[in-house]
């Protein structure tokens, strides 16, 4: 039997980290679960982009809200997961695509994020890089690049050092009234229980259908100076479906030891982490024909990650509206890292009881459980 604590935090990937290192801040007693060390499941696997996503208002804000919250951040932690004010250029291939880089550029400029329409001459000023003939793009100067599972690992040593505590090596197995059984047959207990698993949330909450959605990505050998910016196709979230649910858009970023991160794809339907060449091929190509000289770079590793998607898209933020004392953190999918610190914050709101700096209608848990459940409860 475990001691126990005020908050049982299960995750310590870059979302539940955040949540548990905010939740010590702020007077709870925490204790930090996960079968692996901090960061080293989805956050490991993923690429680190703090960005300013619009696709809906609310997504925008949610982000411009973890955005500042991450600028806080590293202002008081300098140094932590290698942070660089990078910026990121979305690029547009042709005059559709510019006319919506504009209209990206008056919605971020409208909510003070600055973003700067380029045209294709100032792009390749910007980008020497990019193959010539693209129809220019936008720049959005305050979006960065960190690196998701060194900030994983210091937010859990910082919550050690804040007098919370952390049980690394054994899965959480099932939840119960006032804890949590784990692989061992032991149990720790607490009053309150946030579930941010990732891709292991539906298997503890089978209400809520959290489901893996996966990428690949590739990491170049050291070409330093060569890249400026995280480099994005315009066609980032717009790509076709495929038959076999794959979508592809180039995502190229700069480290700062001088390799080059690719990415992007989305695959739906997978059960597994293996690579499949097919995808892997399909995001080496989208990138290179964006940047025609990473066909001359030596890629040194290749991975697949599986990021955790909620059904419509938008992260899942708050209460259990059934069970007493669960809290959700999770379906984040590509912005878990840009929106930990925000879900962090948002969560430590609602478990006091005082305002959020944000609506949380759409990220009410109680938006995936049918009306007959909750009558049932």
């Amino acid at each position: 039997m475990g001691n126990k604590a005020d908050v049982l935090v299960i995750g310590a990937g870059i979302v539940g980290s955040a949540c548990a290192f905010t939740l010590q801040q702020q007077g709870y007693r925490v204790t930090l679960v996960d079968e692996k060390s901090p960061g080293s499941g989805v956050t490991a696997a993923g690429m680190g982009h703090l960005v300013a996503l619009d696709e809906s208002e609310d997504e925008l804000n949610l982000c411009l809200y973890a955005l500042n919250l991450w600028q806080d951040f590293v202002r008081e932690h300098p140094g932590v997961g290698d942070y660089s004010q990078c910026g990121t250029l979305w690029v547009a291939e042709n005059e559709e695509q510019l006319a919506e880089a504009a209209r990206r550029a008056e919605r971020l400029n409208h909510h003070h994020w600055r973003a700067g329409l380029v045209n294709s001459d100032q792009l390749r000023r910007l980008e020497p890089s990019l193959r010539s003939g693209l129809a220019g793009g936008v720049r959005v100067s305050g979006d960065a690049v960190i690196y998701p599972p060194a900030v994983a690992h210091y937010l859990t040593e910082q919550l050690r050092k804040a007098g919370g505590s952390c049980e690394f090596g054994r899965a959480v197995v099932s939840l119960h009234q006032d804890g949590v059984i784990l692989s061992d047959g032991s149990t720790l207990h607490a009053e309150q229980i946030v579930v941010a698993a990732g891709t292991s949330v539906s298997r503890l909450l089978p209400d809520f259908r959290i489901f893996p959605r996966k990428g690949h990505l590739a990491i170049t050998d050291r070409y330093p100076g060569r890249l400026q910016h995280q480099v994005v196709s315009m066609n980032y979230g717009q790509a076709a479906v495929t038959a076999d649910a794959l979508t592809v858009a180039a995502n190229v970023q700069p480290r700062p030891t001088g390799q080059w991160l690719v990415g992007s794809c989305r695959q739906d339907q997978q059960t597994d982490t293996a690579l499949d060449p097919r995808a892997l091929s399909a995001v080496l190509r989208s990138a290179t024909e964006l940047l025609p000289c990473l066909a001359e770079m030596r890629i040194i590793r290749a991975w697949a990650g599986m990021r955790p998607a909620s059904p419509d898209g938008h992260p899942v933020i708050g209460q259990h509206p059934v069970q007493t004392g669960i809290w959700i953190a999770a379906g984040h999918e590509g912005l878990g890292v840009t929106t930990a610190f925000a879900t962090a914050h948002l969560l430590a709101a609602q478990m006091s009881g005082k305002p959020t700096a944000l609506d949380m209608q759409p990220y009410d848990p109680s938006r995936f459980i049918t009306r007959e459940k909750l009558q049932y409860a």
